[in-house]
């Protein structure tokens, strides 16, 4: 009898889903774009701060995971229970939540069999000053630091091909580095605006 994934262990399900990079797919925009459209409507329009799409998905001629990652920030005032009652409604499978600082990891697109066409990560924080959109734009506007960083995943690609954490953490200090002298570039370009409840 089949396990569903709720059921199965990380190591099993990191075999279930390894780790795969791909070349940069130009539809990953536009089902971001579908799948924001969609998020908009199943969370109350007052407690979204910000929504972007992020990671190297993002970034054209980069590989990546065939995975969508999205960014959405929210206001302090935001009831979070009421928020992962309306995402899971949209179809949303909760992964993690961290109360201290206030994170949750949704996604969409894993089944039973493997992963699907489309795979979305949607990663919920407060309104902030995340080192995720700067990183973002950094590579965008400095292809040989993109160029780097591909050639560093692939390194990493057989190493960690089922292990996601170790892939993760193996990517951690060029990323750092880089989020670094972005923040310096493109100074207070995310710094979040005070928003107020409706």
């Amino acid at each position: 009898m089949r396990k569903d994934l709720s059921e199965m262990t990380l190591r099993e399900l990191w075999q279930l889903f390894p780790i795969i990079l791909k070349e940069h797919n130009p539809q990953y925009k536009e089902w971001y774009e579908s799948e924001k459209t969609k998020i908009l409507k199943a969370v109350k329009p007052g407690n979204v701060a910000r929504i972007n799409h992020i990671g190297s998905s993002t970034v054209e001629g980069l590989v990546s995971k065939p995975t969508v990652d999205i960014l959405l920030e929210v206001a302090a005032f935001c009831d979070i229970d009421e928020l992962i009652d309306g995402l899971t409604s949209a179809g949303w499978g909760l992964m993690a939540r961290k109360d201290e600082p206030m994170r949750l990891s949704f996604q969409k697109g894993y089944t039973p069999d493997g992963l699907s066409e489309k795979v979305f990560h949607l990663h919920v924080m407060l309104h902030g000053d995340w080192d995720e959109l700067y990183f973002r734009d950094y590579l965008a506007a400095h292809p040989d630091v993109a160029d780097e960083y591909g050639k560093l995943k692939l390194s990493l690609q057989k190493d960690f091909e089922h292990d996601r954490d170790g892939y993760t953490e193996a990517k951690t200090e060029f990323v750092t580095k880089y989020s670094t002298i972005a923040k310096q570039e493109f100074r207070n370009k995310y710094k979040p605006k005070e928003i107020k409840s409706k």
